[in-house]
């Protein structure tokens, strides 16, 4: 795996998250944590769908359009890239993945968390990570995951506990053999500038 720099992605999340409103109004560390839980309940639901992401077919999609490369006067790029990512990658198991990795992030910007535990540890571990899913279902890998606060409480800190939930969702995801960082980059980039991903939080969240 290529060396990540996390805290710079965490700096990106909390930034696109400000923009949109999403710390208007402080909460718990707890709201947070639920936020991150829903979104890794909505990788079960994909799961249990069959939804997976088609990047390859993305690509070639970005590549082919007219739109994305900015030959058409009357449409935004944007709008391509939107379509594009929402035809190939919306709602699969990779973006609920992504989008809990992307909240966590936020929060530990939020919250002054450096990531750099995880970022450390992210080669070191992650094979060992996936190996520790091999034996479970989706399902239990993430049950794994979403109870992680409850057990670290009392026990770890509250940094040690974000880091370690990104390191598991990461491990999860090269189990798969799923590019994260790769969907993460499309998501922030294609999306988030177009659509409201962070809403505000008396509005609906995807």
């Amino acid at each position: 795996m290529n060396k990540m720099k996390l805290n710079e992605l965490r700096d990106k999340a909390y930034k696109i998250a400000c923009e949109h409103g999403f710390h208007n109004q402080e909460f718990s560390n707890e709201h947070y944590f639920c936020l991150v839980i829903s979104e890794l309940m909505e990788a079960v639901e994909a799961d249990r769908k069959g939804k997976r992401a088609n990047v390859e077919r993305y690509n070639k999609k970005i590549a082919n359009s007219r739109i994305c490369q900015g030959l058409d006067p009357d449409i935004p790029k944007e709008r391509g890239y939107e379509v594009a990512y929402n035809e190939t990658i919306k709602g699969s198991i990779e973006e609920e993945l992504a989008d809990a990795v992307i909240r966590l992030l936020d929060l530990a910007g939020f919250q002054g968390i450096s990531l750099e535990l995880a970022n450390g540890d992210i080669d070191d571990c992650v094979e060992d990570m996936a190996e520790a899913c091999r034996d479970e279902t989706f399902t239990e890998s993430i049950y794994s995951i979403s109870t992680l606060p409850v057990r670290y409480d009392g026990i770890f800190d509250f940094p040690t506990a974000v880091n370690d939930m990104i390191l598991s969702i990461f491990g999860l995801a090269k189990h798969l053999d799923i590019d994260l960082l790769c969907i993460q980059i499309k998501k922030v980039m294609n999306i988030w500038k177009k659509q409201l991903t962070w809403q505000r939080p008396n509005a609906g969240i995807e």
